[in-house]
């Protein structure tokens, strides 16, 4: 028996995670993501929030559900899903205790994406999101916290994270790039399946 595929994603903002999943959704893969769960709890406050207050609110879940709460949950997701549905693209994974979590469904691989800063900065102002409207050292502090810097155990710990990866995917030269390199680690996942 073939086991559901899943593939988690974890790296810094800007990094490129959203252009993997938009190649692996375009093959197939279903989307979720963790963030997704953070964006809900900030949507029942009934306003938008910043990504320092997004941050806030995912540290917040994870104190209050233990570190691995949005792991556990999208692997109880998962579990639940009556689609069938055999590959699934894993978004927004920011503490090793998701990983843990994670880790329990059969067939999980966890990708990291790894960029160099300025490309990312350049990255993150070209993109224009609400989340991201900030000057340069306001970014690099997001990106600071993100990585772990000044984070408690349970909060988000992307450097904590980056050693744990199965492959890891360098996208510094652009899509093309990246999607070569993907292609490349999609074929070493197949094969370990």
């Amino acid at each position: 028996m073939t086991h559901t595929l899943c593939i988690g994603l974890t790296g810094r903002m800007g990094s490129g995670k959203g252009e993997v999943v938009k190649i692996l959704e375009d093959i197939g893969f279903k989307y979720t993501s963790l963030s997704d769960m953070v964006r809900e709890e900030a949507a029942r406050m009934g306003r938008e929030v910043t990504r320092a207050e997004m941050q806030d609110i995912g540290n917040r879940l994870r104190t209050e559900g233990g570190a691995g709460v949005l792991g556990k949950r999208i692997a109880e997701k998962i579990l639940a899903d009556t689609s069938n549905t055999p590959k699934w693209i894993i978004d927004g994974i920011r503490n090793p205790a998701e990983i843990t979590e994670l880790r329990k469904l059969k067939s999980f691989f966890l990708v990291g994406i790894d960029a160099n800063i300025e490309t990312i900065l350049e990255r993150i102002k070209s993109r224009k999101r609400t989340t991201d409207l900030l000057d340069e050292d306001e970014l690099r502090k997001r990106l600071d916290r993100e990585w772990g810097i000044g984070e408690p155990e349970g909060g988000q710990q992307v450097g904590k994270c980056m050693p744990l990866v199965d492959f890891t995917l360098t996208n510094n030269a652009g899509l093309d790039e990246l999607k070569t390199n993907l292609t490349r680690v999609l074929n070493e996942i197949y094969k370990k399946q």
